[in-house]
């Protein structure tokens, strides 16, 4: 054992106690915000499943997602009042390999360009999250040698219940968020946020900065030169040269990057129809129903809703990404005389984090959204009060 000076003991007691609150408070502020939306924490899950092509995994990613959130807040928990601090330490060891893979992994091949560590509500890039999975690596690994000395807060019992009482809040509260709507709404799609703004680049913002390049073979050695518009060989000729390609580089990234790039709502016949619904004055409803496959636990409420519209002159679209599939069912079979837009099931995701649900428009301007659950506290703002 190496003896350490009893000062030296007081620094590096401190050291171990600022580690124990940084990485429990990192910890706990991470599976907060993503418990938030454990949806989006699940669709991130199904980017990775994707890119490393194991579909099937797609099935779990909720359960995941929320099992994942517990762990991070009840773990930092855990470890700020001093409970199991060797079984939660090596626990928190292994996450943040994992973790550190993750991020790496995004850093060196670009893909997903996000990795929702800490949810939509705080986003970091790939590179900075990777940095912060570093600097929390080694924070675990001094903590997991030094567990000993990470002494309770409280007696064990308080403590056993404080875990107990995070596990199950944390757990509840993601059912809520699922089967309603997330408590806060970080999105571009939220309410009060025009959508015609969020589709613009952002006011004062610098679009990208390209370059044509060109390539030529020299006709007299065979060899392939690439040069821009102002910097042309000077010995540049159609005999000297011949063409082979033009492309364009990019000089300097730009900011000009609206916050929604991928919003399109489609008629039947294909016509994108967006903008020029967004430009309407007035109130109207959107109703999401994504991946209809004919089955309509929702029907009766709607019929209620749009009766209700109808009454007040709100106009009320339907939206999915199976527009066929929903036209047929409710203008052919149930005669209700709703048209449907298509839209892609990715944006509806984004949109609505709620597989069926409605949307209150007024212009561009979101002013409400409701999963299916909650569909009839719409009627007031239908009636308008």
């Amino acid at each position: 054992m190496i003896y350490l000076p009893p000062e030296n003991k007081g620094h590096l007691k401190a050291l171990i106690q600022f580690f124990r609150v940084a990485t429990g408070v990192l910890f706990i502020i991470s599976g907060l915000v993503k418990a938030n939306d454990p949806w989006g924490l699940a669709y991130k899950m199904n980017d990775y499943f994707s890119i490393w092509h194991l579909p099937a995994l797609h099935d779990y990613s909720l359960y995941l997602s929320v099992g994942m959130n517990v762990f991070e807040v009840v773990a930092g928990v855990a470890l700020l009042i001093g409970w199991a601090p060797r079984l939660i330490t090596r626990l928190l060891l292994l996450l943040i390999i994992f973790f550190t893979f993750l991020t790496g992994y995004a850093v060196i091949t670009g893909t997903p360009k996000t990795c929702g560590c800490f949810g939509d509500c705080l986003p970091i890039a790939p590179w900075q999250s990777f940095s912060k999975d570093l600097v929390l690596l080694l924070m675990i690994a001094v903590l997991l040698k030094h567990a000993d000395e990470i002494n309770p807060l409280m007696p064990l019992r308080a403590r056993l219940f404080v875990v107990l009482f995070c596990t199950g809040l944390v757990f509840f509260g993601q059912l809520q968020a699922i089967r309603h709507l997330p408590y806060v709404d970080c999105l571009p799609y939220a309410k009060g946020k025009n959508l015609l703004q969020q589709m613009d680049p952002p006011p004062g913002s610098v679009p990208d900065s390209m370059s044509i390049m060109f390539t030529y073979k020299q006709k007299s050695t065979g060899k392939t030169i690439r040069f821009d518009v102002n910097n042309f060989p000077a010995d540049y000729s159609d005999s000297a040269y011949e063409y082979v390609s033009r492309d364009e580089v990019l000089v300097r990234k730009g900011n000009a990057e609206p916050a929604i790039k991928d919003l399109a709502l489609r008629t039947l016949d294909r016509v994108d129809t967006t903008r020029e619904l967004l430009s309407s004055k007035g109130r109207y409803l959107l109703f999401f129903a994504k991946d209809f496959d004919g089955s309509a636990g929702w029907l009766e409420l709607f019929g209620k809703l749009h009766k209700i519209a109808t009454e007040q002159k709100v106009p009320l679209l339907a939206v999915s990404n199976q527009p066929e599939v929903l036209d047929r069912f409710l203008n052919g079979v149930q005669k209700l005389n709703t048209p449907v837009l298509g839209c892609d099931g990715t944006v509806m995701k984004t949109f609505l984090r709620s597989k069926t649900g409605l949307i209150a428009m007024n212009g561009a301007v979101v002013a409400g959204k409701w999963a299916e659950p909650d569909m009839n506290n719409a009627v007031p703002w239908i009636q308008g009060r």
